[in-house]
């Protein structure tokens, strides 16, 4: 029987600040020479090169015996790609010139679900006056009933487009099925993995092969670790540009949708680069929670925020209950910036 490949970076190289491009050059074709794969990853300061392989290759090269080369040493962690270990300064995601994981934390507003095309771009409009920096709308919805509002489907993606385009904002929209991936990366921004895929495997390894952006939610019943290790499917695949999402996870506490774990956030910022969105929305339930949770998930250092906006809720055909209305956003973007000028940040 063959012996298993142990895969996974074991190993990132540290390159000296004057290390030149021929040496970087020298240093990946020597591992890729090996058998191994190469990850790289260019800071402000310095260039870090991932190597990817069976350990005993790894073992037969002279690594810091190489020019221009500072230091190798063993990834520990099992998610390596997204780990700090791999990266040491925070990765900052460009979409359409929105910066997301810098100093201004940015705000995804919109509906749960697509209903119309006149009803979104108008709540596009007043989202991105309030403030909003990015428009979330569901096309395809997963519900817990078969019963349920399922989503306008391809219809919802053209009129997300639409609001763009009368907008500038960016759209993110939520993907279920590996099939819609080329439907998707026509029509959307950011694609968005609901947290009852976070560990479709299938589908994060096909999101991973695209360019596109990917907000990752956390799963209802999923530890740090394996919500890391989810994102490395992404990351595994080539695509680095994934922001974190956490929404809350299910405990014995039904007097919320969800318990809002807060301490993800900073445990997250110490063993990832990758930047943290929050969604209080379906993490309270209920559209009187959405304002403190949001103040306190700024407070706490996360980098965006995920908000529910509908103009009538009380007719939402999905998750009313939560939404706010834009004239409650207008307050509640009002409160943020408060909050967010007092822990050095921009809203």
């Amino acid at each position: 029987m063959a012996k298993a490949v142990k895969r996974g970076i074991n190993m990132i190289i540290v390159l000296k600040k004057d290390a030149t491009d021929a040496q970087i050059d020298h240093v990946v074709e020597k591992i890729k020479d090996a058998g191994l794969s190469v990850h790289i990853s260019k800071g402000s300061e310095r260039t870090i090169i991932g190597a990817i392989g069976d350990e005993a290759l790894m073992a037969s090269v002279p690594i810091e015996a190489l020019p221009g080369v500072e230091k190798a040493m063993p990834i520990l962690k099992p998610y390596k790609l997204v780990s700090r270990e791999f990266q040491s300064e925070n990765t900052i995601i460009d979409v359409n010139g929105i910066k997301i994981g810098g100093e201004k934390i940015q705000i995804i507003a919109g509906p749960c679900s697509v209903e119309g095309k006149d009803i979104l771009v108008n709540t596009a409009k007043q989202v991105k006056a309030a403030g909003a920096t990015l428009l979330r709308g569901g096309a395809f919805k997963p519900r817990t009933s078969p019963y349920d509002f399922q989503g306008l489907g391809e219809e919802a993606l053209k009129y997300l487009r639409d609001a763009r385009e009368e907008t500038g904002l960016p759209v993110v929209s939520e993907l279920m099925d590996p099939r819609d991936i080329e439907l998707f990366c026509k029509y959307v921004d950011i694609i968005q993995i609901g947290a009852r895929n976070m560990q479709n495997f299938r589908l994060l390894t096909e999101v991973g092969k695209t360019d596109k952006p990917v907000l990752l939610k956390r799963g209802m019943s999923a530890t740090i670790k394996e919500f890391l290790m989810s994102a490395e499917y992404i990351a595994a695949q080539g695509n680095h540009n994934i922001i974190l999402c956490e929404r809350g996870i299910r405990t014995f506490e039904t007097a919320t949708r969800n318990t809002l774990d807060f301490s993800a956030v900073p445990v997250l910022k110490e063993q990832t680069h990758l930047p943290v969105f929050i969604d209080p929305s379906h993490a309270g339930g209920r559209w009187d929670l959405v304002e403190p949770l949001a103040k306190a998930a700024v407070a706490v250092g996360a980098d965006g925020l995920l908000i529910e906006v509908h103009a009538d809720p009380e007719n939402a055909l999905c998750d009313g209950a939560q939404s706010l209305k834009p004239k409650t956003f207008v307050k509640t973007m009002e409160s943020l910036r408060k909050v967010a000028e007092a822990v050095g940040r921009t809203l």
